[in-house]
């Protein structure tokens, strides 16, 4: 079948239905071209807009490789977008190639999140030339489903004038373990608070219905990978086990159940490996149970399940070995790990490029071709209805006008500010009076955010009226090159921290301000701070007109705030609110008086 078919192929006539349209293209595809649609790896741009050669430093092919022999058209771009013409030049040179194969299946290009302040080559990109949000953490402080829905539609509107249609997001895990690393990337601890959520922001991504001005959503991590063994994060071996010691796991069920009504496009599993469940104790991707029994069957979820990113085979990222991900299954040839995957229900391998398995396993019958097509055909469902086939290119100019707009970058500052949430303020002192030209000493915050709202900087603190401290939230660095992304472990603030707050406060009144990635233990920095304020991703600029009163805080609490390590290695991993005596609780938060 190596005849290039004609621009009167059927697949390519807009007007048939999309059904008619996949059945023509299906018949046409050798096993190879049906073998490329299984795979959704990472890709990079190249210079000058160019396609990217072989890049050892993240474990991946040339571009002209992946679409070209391998017949890939599934790829999730990696890295900041700063400059938004190149991007979309770059991505119409790549659909130009793909144009190129045999059949010309266009591209479709995906992304993790993009939108807000963090930075991990394996979970999320920061904004760069977007909208820069607050994390979704700070939606689910505003508890907006409107403001979610305005988000992800213009999120919507920023992907799709880059070329980017399928959305790695929203993570809909829950937060019911505090130590885990990913919490950053959740709408917090309480279900039924992510299941209104997740409902707007699949709204805003697709539409009413998916179409040509979509971008299609992959929700994660399927049933829920928040409950993790002592927090411990599953991409690495030491945090495959995701335990349900409450019994609890029809909690972490429920904004998935939401998401489905909703109409996501896409699901992905959970790396996670389930201990103690009445199933396999393999990870979600593999495990029939919860793939075609549960999520299949019993949810009636239709669409795409695409795997987590590196289930079948072992890989180099950063210069740090990272094994595959296939818990319970490791000692699985990587062959059987695909026709576990398979038979799991899975339809594609994200992270992977190695059609080669597949194609040797039905060669040699152990994998019939119409299991094939069945997943093929899920997939090429959703680029005809994405309008790919039709209309695969952007307009550059229109990217560069509609990327980054002076509008959207004004509502999305909004947001970060309004999302802040005030925990205590001891005598009033918020908002700060900048007409009254006190004297302010900074740490870990820009000069200039400050002087622009008419703050005098000092840099003595002896000589300040105030000081404002800008803190992380704490965790115990980890090494290696891609594990040290990832914040976990401890949520106590070290003694040098503690000690430095109080220094401050011996001279001056202390205002506070944490970026929350995930709950804290607050006590010691209580005992000296005049006033506390927590982020979810907001600018200095943005801190400082909050604490000036431009801007109130708006926010309340996403989850508890722990009253000790002690009191959260004794809550259960999959019960929400468990741990004991916290010192603040879910929805607290001040508001300005007046």
């Amino acid at each position: 079948m190596s005849d290039n078919p004609g621009t009167d192929a059927a697949y390519r006539d807009a007007s048939l239905s999309i059904d008619s349209r996949v059945d023509d293209l299906l018949k046409r595809m050798t096993i190879q071209e049906k073998v490329g649609q299984m795979f959704h790896n990472m890709m990079v741009m190249g210079p000058g807009s160019s396609l990217a050669e072989a890049d050892p430093v993240f474990n991946l092919e040339s571009t002209e490789y992946s679409v070209g022999t391998r017949l890939m058209t599934h790829f999730n771009l990696l890295g900041p977008v700063i400059d938004v013409e190149a991007t979309a030049t770059w991505y119409n040179n790549l659909q130009t190639r793909a144009k190129a194969t045999r059949l010309g299946i266009p591209i479709t290009l995906s992304s993790d999140p993009r939108n807000h302040f963090n930075q991990n080559i394996g979970t999320s990109s920061r904004a760069g030339a977007l909208s820069q949000w607050p994390e979704t953490l700070g939606f689910a402080a505003l508890r907006s489903p409107e403001l979610v829905r305005r988000f992800a539609d213009i999120a919507r509107q920023e992907y799709v004038a880059l070329g980017l249609r399928c959305a790695l997001h929203p993570q809909i895990d829950l937060a019911t373990e505090y130590r885990w690393a990913r919490i950053n990337g959740t709408f917090g601890e309480d279900a039924d608070l992510t299941a209104e959520l997740v409902k707007a922001y699949i709204q805003g991504f697709q539409g009413d219905s998916l179409g040509i001005s979509s971008v299609s959503t992959m929700v994660k991590h399927f049933p829920g990978g928040g409950p993790l063994l002592d927090g411990e994060d599953s991409h690495f071996t030491y945090g495959r086990k995701q335990v349900y010691p409450g019994k609890n796991f029809d909690y972490h069920l429920r904004p998935f159940i939401a998401a489905i009504e909703t109409g996501a496009s896409q699901i992905m599993p959970s790396y996670g490996m389930p201990v103690g469940l009445d199933c396999e104790e393999v990870a979600f991707a593999f495990n029939r149970a919860m793939i075609t029994d549960l999520l299949r069957r019993k949810l009636k979820f239709q669409g795409i399940i695409c795997t987590d990113w590196g289930l079948i085979t072992d890989a180099v990222i950063r210069g740090q070995d990272m094994p595959a991900r296939a818990w319970g299954c490791e000692d699985l040839s990587e062959p059987d790990r695909v026709l576990k995957l398979l038979d799991a229900g899975c339809d594609q391998f994200g992270g992977e490029s190695c059609t080669d398995l597949v194609l040797d396993l039905v060669e040699k019958g152990k994998l019939p071709e119409s299991r094939i097509d069945e997943s093929v055909r899920r997939i090429l469902q959703e680029k005809f209805t994405l309008g790919l086939f039709d209309n695969p290119f952007v307009q550059v100019d229109e990217a560069v006008k509609i990327v980054g707009s002076s509008a959207f970058l004004a509502e999305a500052v909004d947001a970060q500010m309004k999302s802040m949430t005030l925990l205590t303020n001891h005598d009033g002192i918020l908002p700060l009076d900048a007409s009254k030209k006190q004297k302010i000493y900074l740490e870990n915050i820009t000069a200039s955010a400050a002087e622009q709202q008419g703050l005098e900087v000092v840099k003595d603190v002896r000589e300040a009226d105030v000081a404002i401290i800008r803190l992380q939230a704490p965790y115990e660095p980890r090494p290696g090159g891609f594990e040290s992304m990832f914040h976990a472990g401890s949520l106590n603030f070290t003694e040098e921290t503690r000690l430095r707050v109080a220094e401050l406060r011996a001279h001056v009144p202390v205002i506070v301000d944490i970026y929350l990635d995930r709950p804290v233990v607050l006590g010691p920095i209580l005992e000296s701070a005049t006033a506390v304020l927590v982020n979810y991703g907001t600018s200095d600029e943005g801190v400082i007109k909050v604490i000036t009163g431009q801007v109130g805080p708006q926010g309340k609490l996403p989850f508890d705030l722990p009253s000790s390590m002690e009191a959260v290695q004794k809550s259960h991993s999959d019960v929400a609110f468990d741990t004991k005596d916290p010192l603040f609780r879910f929805g607290h938060g001040l508001e300005y008086s007046g």
